[in-house]
């Protein structure tokens, strides 16, 4: 099991919340079992529910559901914690459903298939996925000109990623402790304490910053992607060195503009108004 290539993407049903992974290398999505069981009946414990269910399937049904279950750790909704959580693919989900009597099994069915369809078109079309977020942010209200700027960002940070991977750096923990560098040097604070200063809890930060803002971020991790393709540094250790030096690009862009303007460009908690 490469958890490397494992990435937590949340998804909605109907107002719940169903944790989410997406494995890279399966190219298969990967369910809270729990929480598909909290959208689908009414049930004050949906893991004593689960419990109940999987002992019935072993000793009645002789399924092999329960033995499917991939244990993968979740961040818990209640204390936000990590515990070892069952975990179902698609295909296992629509055979669970069959088991669990819900007057929205149906909707179920047709939201994972959605989902599904959703995936496999951005596989054979990749701006599907890029039009998907244009159009999310249209209806946001963004303007154009920022949507296209935070459009390209999503790239750069993409060929980013995939660099620090080439460089030994493979987790996504290891991905914000570099991404944390960048900030650190441009912004003088860390991606939570930047998010704080903006008065944010669980908001994207990408999507709260000004023009400028999203102008800067690009740039230091720009200039950090090409200070890694010529400097090939290996490791965290290194590839935090090189993530200081893209973000000091952005600084020096930073304190060149605010020392013209005479204040500060990065917006905070009292003026978060997206430009």
């Amino acid at each position: 099991m490469n958890l490397d290539k494992m990435y937590l993407v949340n998804k909605i049903f109907n107002n719940k919340p169903i944790r989410t992974i997406w494995d890279e290398e399966k190219e298969d999505y990967y369910f809270s079992v729990v929480d598909v069981i909290d959208a689908l009946v009414e049930s004050k414990d949906p893991g004593d529910y689960w419990t109940t269910l999987k002992r019935r399937m072993i000793k009645e049904e002789k399924s092999e559901i329960p033995t499917n279950c991939r244990v993968l750790k979740l961040k818990s909704k209640k204390d936000g914690k990590y515990y070892s959580t069952d975990t179902l693919n698609m295909e296992g989900i629509f055979r669970l459903i069959e088991s669990v009597p819900s007057p929205k099994a149906e909707p179920f069915k047709l939201w994972l298939a959605s989902l599904g369809k959703e995936r496999i078109d951005e596989i054979i079309d990749p701006s599907l996925g890029i039009q998907r977020n244009i159009d999310y942010y249209r209806t946001k209200g963004y303007d154009e000109d920022w949507i296209s700027k935070r459009v390209d960002g999503i790239q750069v940070r993409k060929e980013l990623t995939d660099l620090w991977n080439e460089g030994g750096v493979h987790s996504n923990k290891e991905y914000a402790i570099l991404t944390n560098e960048i900030y650190k040097e441009w912004t003088g604070m860390t991606s939570k304490e930047l998010k704080a200063y903006k008065g944010l809890k669980k908001e994207s930060l990408r999507d709260n910053m000004s023009r400028i803002e999203v102008i800067l971020s690009d740039l230091g991790e720009e200039a950090t992607k090409e200070l890694a393709k010529e400097l090939k540094p290996f490791g965290l250790e290194e590839n935090k060195v090189i993530a200081k030096m893209g973000g000091n690009t952005a600084k020096v862009a930073k304190d060149d503009l605010e020392s013209k303007l005479n204040k500060t460009v990065i917006t905070s908690k009292e003026n978060k108004k997206i430009e």
